[in-house]
């Protein structure tokens, strides 16, 4: 058996060795002693082989997870004559399946390297190499030059590295330096003493890595609007680079390979098609649309006789009608697939009066959803699978949760895709940054102002905030975007809600979620955090849909299934026994279904999907083998909400 295949299975299967044992190894990473089903059937050779954008998919790709060499040095060393051993990419660099589980200090750099070949067919092309995400500074080198640099944990990003490639075997090296709570970068619930609601640090390579070629000029984003009240399809289509007269671009939306509508437009210039007879995406009939997108090359229509002055033609009608009447000649020299749906996400009169709502497709529909960490025992924010994540969409599904907030935490695009085929309705939290512990970062409940962050920091904040809603405003699932939770790192929320408002004007915002409000402008949500007993309700408000943005965090520890077996497990409320966590929870329920109908409550988030390290107060436990109610048990009670 391969010495690597080896020293894996002996960390999986090392589930005898007991915890504390675990724990005081030197050098490594606590791990405890949880897998889940999916983990244990990780390999090498299938560690996530899914086509990793698929909102805009390519026929050729290479995949390029799997097997690397590692070693982690003072970020000061030079480039190491020798690895450490080997990782397993796209695992970060502390879980177990990455085959490593060592700390990364903030002094620290990780190096990472692999060779690869290009196959012959894609001579001639372009090659970009694709990373969906590290965790937190990469500097990229191929055959030992540098191609480019990158700052930000959760955003994917590329380089062209054609100019860098030789004949045959080409040496691939990945430098990272990760910060995690030493600095006030965004990375969610990472901390570097994890403890309570702070979880293992991520470092290094944690989504995959790929390769495609595409030609000289090619499609480089597709950004995609629909409006169901005009029933029409907003598209743009942004090329690499500038476009000649020739170059056009032909975008045809289908359903069950029939044409609903197709339209062909100058390159780099936004086009409406339209979609007649919308069949509308929602959570009970999660439709999706084909899109196909191809980069054609046409008659140069702007030298035709009738057209004396090109230049005040530019970005006109008269420009676009000239394009749409002119002919196509040969073969689609770039070709992406894609899909979209109709649906809308919006705020409007509900149900009790003076209370707006939140409305999808103009009709009120409440949110029941659970606050979702993300997080796994053995790959910690790396889901163990594509499998893993569709069966826990499922199940939140078969309890009766029509949405989740994803919990300051960004998914590979997999996810987001399992969720709008499945119609998982999505709150989309922007990753928190902020020094753990710091007095003046950290704005609190009593707070009357928000924090005064460096120019660097907030420059660091609202790159990867863009980036994320590029990265995935193209997915119907995310219905509203949440910029900040519970005051880390909280400032100038006012602004950075507007700011996501202009970004994105087709999904709902929430600037602030709990904590301290800064009120109506730039944000469309009055969003209280309550872990009372009897959850409180939050106020009136004529501007804004309220909700709870969390709530519950029931806690019941399942002998069996704890991170810390040998210590203090918690919750927000400690539950004694199955019966009495179905009582507690039926309780808290009650008083939701009550807001709902008396005051207009428009969602609620209940804390949590699964447990989470030392945190258990999840529906589920943290390897995901025991629901602590029936899923069927969980939608009876959440019923009512649904009720007319």
């Amino acid at each position: 058996m391969h010495q690597f295949v080896r020293a894996l299975l002996a960390l999986i299967v090392g589930l005898a060795t007991p915890a504390a044992a675990q724990q005081a190894q030197p050098g490594r990473v606590y791990t405890s002693n949880q897998i889940t089903r999916w983990g244990k059937a990780v390999t090498p050779a299938n560690a996530w082989r899914s086509y990793p954008r698929p909102q805009m998919k390519r026929e050729q790709w290479l995949n390029l997870n799997g097997e690397w060499e590692y070693a982690i040095r003072p970020k000061a060393a030079p480039r190491p004559p020798a690895a450490d051993g080997r990782i397993l990419v796209p695992f970060p660099v502390e879980s177990r399946l990455s085959g490593v589980a060592r700390p990364v200090a903030p002094g620290d750099r990780i190096w990472c390297r692999r060779t690869l070949t290009i196959p012959p067919a894609w001579t001639g092309q372009r090659v970009l190499l694709h990373f969906g995400a590290v965790d937190y500074e990469a500097h990229v080198s191929v055959n030992g030059a540098l191609v480019g640099s990158h700052q930000g944990g959760s955003d994917r990003f590329q380089f062209d590295i054609t100019d860098y490639l030789r004949p045959g075997e080409n040496a691939l090296d990945v430098q990272v330096t990760d910060p995690t709570s030493a600095g006030a970068q965004p990375r969610g619930k990472q901390q570097l003493t994890p403890e309570g609601i702070w979880y293992t640090p991520v470092s290094g390579i944690w989504q995959t890595v790929w390769l495609e070629p595409v030609p000289a000029l090619h499609i480089e984003d597709v950004r995609v609007t629909p409006d169901i009240d005009a029933g029409q399809l907003k598209v743009q289509v942004a090329l690499n680079r500038s476009a000649a007269d020739t170059d056009a671009v032909r975008i045809t939306a289908r359903t069950g390979g029939r044409v609903v509508s197709s339209m062909l437009v100058r390159g780099n210039r936004r086009a409406t098609l339209p979609v007649p007879n919308a069949r509308l995406w929602s959570p009970d009939d999660p439709f999706l649309y084909d899109l196909d997108v191809e980069l054609v090359t046409v008659r140069n229509p702007m030298y035709a006789p009738a057209v004396p002055d090109r230049g005040s033609l530019v970005l006109t009608e008269r420009e676009a009608a000239l394009y749409r009447g002119v002919g196509r000649i040969g073969a689609p020299r770039d070709r992406v697939r894609s899909y979209f749906a109709m649906r809308k996400s919006s705020i409007g009169p509900g149900p009790v009066a003076g209370q707006p709502a939140i409305l999808l497709n103009n009709k009120p529909l409440f949110q029941n959803g659970t606050l979702d960490q993300g997080w796994w025992p053995e790959s910690l924010l790396t889901p163990p699978s594509e499998e893993a994540i569709r069966w826990e969409l499922r199940y939140l599904n078969s309890a009766g949760f029509n949405m989740l907030r994803k919990h300051i935490k960004v998914e590979p695009a997999q996810y987001y895709h399992e969720a709008d085929k499945l119609g998982i309705l999505i709150w989309k939290d922007m990753p928190s940054g902020a020094e753990v512990d710091s007095l003046d970062q950290f704005v609190r409940p009593t707070s009357q102002a928000e924090a005064v962050m460096p120019s660097a920091v907030t420059e660091a904040c609202e790159y990867e905030l863009t980036r994320m809603i590029s990265d995935l405003r193209h997915h119907p699932s995310i219905v509203v975007w949440v910029v900040n939770n519970e005051g880390l790192g909280q400032y100038a929320s006012t602004r950075l809600g507007r700011m996501v408002q202009d970004l994105d004007p087709s999904r709902l915002v929430n600037k602030a979620s709990g904590w301290l409000d800064t009120g109506d402008a730039g944000s469309d949500l009055f969003d209280i955090h309550t872990y009372e007993e009897v959850p409180n309700a939050p106020r009136l408000n004529h501007d804004r849909a309220i909700v709870l943005g969390e709530f519950g965090g029931i806690g019941l520890p399942i002998e069996g299934h704890l991170w810390f077996s040998d210590k203090r497990n918690w919750g927000y409320q400690t539950a004694k026994d199955r019966e009495d966590y179905r009582a507690r929870y039926v309780g808290k329920y009650d008083e939701v279904i009550r807001q709902k109908r008396e005051l207009g409550l428009s969602a609620a988030v209940y804390t949590q999907t699964s447990d989470v390290e030392g945190e258990v107060n999840g529906l589920l436990t943290y390897d995901r083998e025991v629901s602590k109610l029936p899923p069927a048990d969980f939608a009876r009670i959440h019923a009512p909400l649904f009720a007319q």
